[in-house]
């Protein structure tokens, strides 16, 4: 098989990566820190929420990672070089080599979405005399909750009209709002998104756990419940509801009106709302939504802020997002859209001086 090449800016010339091939001799496991829900199987771990992070730090010349089965698109940074994207990385070994002796740091992050199923990471390995650092953990840690604005869905796609080979190949977590809000803070970031999801209802009515139902797990089998030990994010951001009121009710759904649906949608959110904010008593919430469903997931959404102010939630703010040019895979945001939604969300952290 051809060498997969890197393109590390920082060295001005290609890093080779090898190929896929058997586990390679006399290395050993160079400890990594883990961003991220994920569960142990073998000598791997398998994760399905977008946006996981591996990230490992060592002194030497080259480090090898592991990718293990399913369909993935990773982003793979090497100390301050531009990211290098890997679609679909046969499983196997790689090795980032050529590197000059010093200290090294190298992040693995999972940009895709995997609704389809989970995928797997086999760590790090070095070569004898490569010596493992301490990844340092930022103070600043951000969750995102949502569907598929939160995902970044095709907002790499130069065009409206795509194949769903073609979302999934322009679906770039990184240059959403979550990779955009963590680079600008310097902040850890947990993506818990799901496309096609809502608060109670999915796009178009399809049967499948909502968002607050698969949250509190670590795949979407429901199989084990997230531990999150350790994870305390000083801000969340929730964008939910356009996949419940974007497509009309059908018959055999349990709302019989659009008023039931709404009144569903409100009382789920807040508790869901308030369920989180028992997990994390000090963070500052963020919700936020578009002005699409002619106005009706904008109004929706402001309805559980106001009842959540009523009954004396205070680090909570509402954001309605204007303006969006949705040229994106099926009318989703773009990457400039993105950059929009970061931008107003941005404002309303600086005003809240949340990271004060």
């Amino acid at each position: 098989m051809t060498p997969l090449i890197l393109m590390l800016a920082a060295f001005q010339q290609p890093v080779p990566v090898a190929a896929p091939a058997p586990a390679p001799a006399d290395t050993r496991p160079v400890p990594m820190r883990i961003v991220g829900r994920v569960e142990p199987a073998g000598d791997e771990l398998r994760r399905q929420w977008p946006g996981t992070r591996f990230e490992t730090a060592f002194r030497g010349t080259a480090i090898l990672f592991r990718v293990g089965a399913g369909e993935v698109i990773l982003s793979v940074t090497t100390d301050d070089a531009p990211p290098v994207r890997m679609v679909r990385p046969a499983p196997g070994w790689y090795r980032i080599g050529g590197l000059r002796a010093g200290n090294h740091r190298v992040r693995v992050e999972v940009v895709s979405e995997s609704q389809s199923g989970p995928t797997a990471f086999g760590g790090f390995h070095a070569d004898r005399g490569t010596r493992a650092l301490r990844v340092a953990s930022p103070s600043r840690a951000i969750e995102f909750i949502g569907d598929s604005h939160t995902v970044g869905y095709g907002n790499l796609s130069p065009t409206r009209s795509c194949t769903a080979a073609q979302i999934w190949e322009t679906t770039d977590m990184s240059a959403g709002i979550a990779g955009l809000l963590g680079r600008k803070y310097g902040a850890d970031v947990r993506v818990h998104a799901i496309s096609g999801r809502g608060v109670v209802r999915n796009y178009d009515g399809f049967a499948a756990d909502t968002l607050p139902v698969a949250y509190p797990y670590t795949l979407f089998d429901r199989r084990t419940r997230a531990a999150d030990r350790g994870w305390s994010p000083q801000l969340i951001v929730i964008a939910l509801g356009t996949n419940d009121f974007t497509t009309p009710l059908k018959s055999g759904e349990p709302w019989k009106d659009r008023a039931a649906l709404h009144a569903a949608y409100e009382e789920r959110y807040v508790t869901f709302v308030r369920d989180l904010r028992a997990r994390h008593p000090k963070a500052f919430f963020v919700l936020w939504a578009t002005d699409l469903a002619n106005g009706e997931i904008d109004a929706e959404v402001r309805k559980v802020a106001d009842r959540l102010h009523a009954a004396g939630e205070r680090r909570l703010a509402y954001v309605p997002v204007t303006g969006l040019a949705m040229t994106g895979c099926d009318y989703h945001p773009s990457a400039a859209d993105d950059r929009m939604i970061a931008d107003a969300l941005a404002g309303v952290v600086a005003k809240n001086r949340v990271w004060e």
